[in-house]
């Protein structure tokens, strides 16, 4: 736990030191997100070992929630440094902007996806909040009814398909989920009322949001945040689109899905990008037992898809579509063609 909290907190702490100072505090804030945890990545030891599936971890939760309130106070002090309300520089400003994007794309998200996951009805909520922070809060929603269920199949909007660039997965994958997670809660309705619809809570909140930002920070606040929340979802779209890319659930003799499986998401054995995104590098075993706490996620790199970078690199790769179906469509056709494991030179 104690390099989770490191991790994990940094990021949010420096962000919140150049938006306060600025100077070499957003220099830090971005260096380490990017540069830093790249570094140790390379000079730490690959993760092999895997704690107790079954362990307990007491502070995990607690951990999140710390990090989840600490996501607003991040985010409310970044719209006010961006907003240009402070003697910060346009550099400065700037830097906190990206770092901010970053930091609510990497941390936050992960903070927000493992909250929505927790049987507690407040932590869901939590989670749900720090979606809706981001403009995006239907994501909750799409995560949970539609890409859980339908997962590396054509009925999940944000599986990428074998071949599929992440700008044209991005713009199909975002409307896509919004409309999908939409119709799975209202099937979920039933007959209570219009204001109970998880979607009026996204929206609302959102809106709610937008007003608050522009009455207290002015045009600039509300540009900031649209910038922010932007630079977020896309960090969250480029997750989504590694994490899955390529790879396909069989039908049965049936014609059912087959269950989801090991083989049907991609993972990084990188220690600091796992520790600093709360092992969503252990995506597999995510995806098999969601209910699992982070610390506790496991890896095979014999029986689980493994990306040949960490996941923040891959992340930089999709950003250039020829070089990503390049290194990735062997490895994913070798997935899809021998499902309990291709050849290992393919596996990464």
């Amino acid at each position: 736990m104690p390099l989770f909290s490191l991790a994990a907190s940094l990021p949010l702490i420096l962000t919140a030191c150049a938006a306060l100072w600025g100077g070499v505090w957003g220099w830090l804030a971005l260096g380490y997100i990017t540069v830093m945890v790249f570094t140790l990545d390379r000079l730490i030891a690959r993760q092999t070992g895997n704690p107790d599936p079954d362990a307990e971890f007491p502070a995990a939760d607690w951990l999140l929630v710390a990090l989840g309130l600490g996501h607003f106070a991040v985010l409310a002090l970044s719209l006010w440094a961006v907003s240009g309300q402070n003697d910060l520089t346009a550099l400065e400003r700037a830097l906190v902007a990206v770092s901010a994007g970053l930091t609510t794309g990497q941390i936050s998200h992960p903070v927000a996806h493992d909250l929505i996951h927790r049987s507690a009805r407040a932590k869901r909520r939590l989670g749900r909040l720090i979606y809706t922070s981001l403009l995006f809060g239907h994501h909750a929603s799409a995560h949970l009814r539609v890409h859980h269920i339908h997962v590396a199949s054509a009925e999940d909007p944000s599986s990428a398909r074998p071949g599929e660039g992440f700008y044209r997965y991005a713009a199909r994958a975002w409307p896509g989920g919004f409309i999908a997670g939409l119709r799975a809660e209202s099937r979920l309705q039933g007959d209570r009322p219009l204001w109970h619809h998880p979607y009026a809570a996204y929206l609302g909140g959102a809106l709610a949001l937008i007003l608050t930002t522009a009455a207290t920070l002015g045009a600039s606040g509300v540009a900031a945040l649209f910038f922010i929340a932007g630079y977020a979802q896309g960090q969250i779209l480029l997750s989504d689109y590694v994490q899955h890319y390529g790879l396909r659930r069989l039908r049965t003799a049936e014609g059912r899905m087959e269950p989801v499986g090991p083989q049907h998401s991609w993972n990084a054995p990188q220690v600091m990008s796992a520790a600093m995104t709360l092992n969503a590098p252990r995506h597999s075993d995510h995806h098999v037992t969601p209910q699992r706490p982070y610390p506790a996620l496991q890896l095979n790199c014999q029986t689980m898809p493994i990306l040949p970078q960490s996941l923040p690199v891959m992340a930089v790769l999709a950003l250039v579509p020829p070089l990503w179906r390049r290194i990735m469509d062997p490895r994913a056709a070798g997935w899809r063609e021998s499902p309990s494991g291709p050849v290992r030179d393919l596996a990464g």
